[in-house]
């Protein structure tokens, strides 16, 4: 297939684009700077330059192609994740971004389009099972995720076919809080967000590019991009800190997190994601089935 790409070059879209790549497809990306086309073109995807927010330019640029695959995202740092006004720029791209690829694939004749989305937006269900049936909720830090994924349900009301993508926490090489949480855990400090019983659904970078892939052969609708095992908080943070090799002496924020309210509230709630929906429909499966393996090679990477 012929797909276009933005968000290339962030945590996600640098290992789904070389994933498409080698499954044969051919790949355009958005390219904001000289270094990020450059850095396209070495994994052999083409970098074309246009505004996220232009939609008759970006409608130019995916005439011709069989899908649009939306990974825009401009995510806060770590030190700024509690900070309402540090996801404005996040919101923007979610909400005028994912609105204006839209226009543009309608405009185009794109016929397929793939929108990155999070399993954050689920309610807190403790131990039990969530599948993408299960209800969502609406707290202030989702309001870009559920703009972004109406935006895509607009995109097949207009007859085109829309994947909607629900990721779990991610976590591997490219993403750069996971090098300041592997530095927390060699310092001995482990990292619990949350009640230490409640579960984290999470995905490796690469288990999420390689779901990208299988996504342009999916059937229409919403799936779980998560890893085969999610764990318990307290298991997440040994997970890391075994990967880091370092015992943690002492355990933060765990249940204090929840004194912070809505502004952690996609971290601090039990989410036991399934990705049982998406395996069924597609060949994918997690190189990581959990945590533990996928950290552990991040650690070593």
């Amino acid at each position: 297939m012929k797909v276009f790409v933005t968000g290339a070059t962030g945590a996600i879209g640098g290992h789904a684009v070389p994933a498409l790549v080698q499954a044969g497809h051919t790949v355009s990306a958005l390219a904001r700077t000289p270094d990020k086309a450059a850095a396209l073109a070495a994994h052999g995807a083409v970098p074309v330059s246009v505004s996220l927010f232009d939609s008759t330019a970006l409608a130019a640029a995916f005439a011709g192609h069989d899908a649009v695959i939306n990974l825009a995202t401009a995510m806060p740092s770590t030190s700024q994740f509690v900070i309402r006004r540090a996801w404005r720029a996040t919101e923007r791209v979610r909400i005028d971004g994912s609105a204006a690829v839209v226009d543009a694939a309608l405009q185009a004749g794109v016929g397929r389009v793939v929108q990155e989305s999070v399993a954050m937006l689920y309610r807190d269900h403790g131990a039990s099972w969530i599948d993408e049936d299960a209800p969502v909720d609406n707290y202030p830090a989702t309001v870009g995720n559920h703009a972004a994924e109406a935006s895509a349900r607009r995109f097949a009301a207009a007859g085109g076919t829309r994947v909607t993508m629900r990721l779990g926490l991610f976590y591997g090489p490219g993403a750069r809080h996971s090098e300041q949480m592997l530095a927390l855990a060699r310092r001995h400090l482990g990292l619990v967000l949350g009640p230490p019983d409640s579960y984290l659904s999470s995905i490796h970078v690469a288990d999420a590019g390689t779901a990208v892939v299988a996504a342009l052969h999916a059937p229409a609708g919403t799936f779980n991009i998560v890893d085969d095992d999610p764990m318990t908080k307290r298991d997440y943070s040994d997970a890391l800190a075994a990967a880091a090799d370092a015992t943690p002496w002492i355990r933060l924020p765990g249940r204090v997190g929840l004194l912070l309210g809505d502004r952690l509230t996609s971290l601090t709630r039990s989410l036991r994601v399934s990705n049982a929906r998406f395996r069924a429909a597609t060949e994918w499966a997690p190189r990581y089935p959990s945590a533990r393996e996928g950290w552990k090679a991040t650690a070593a990477r």
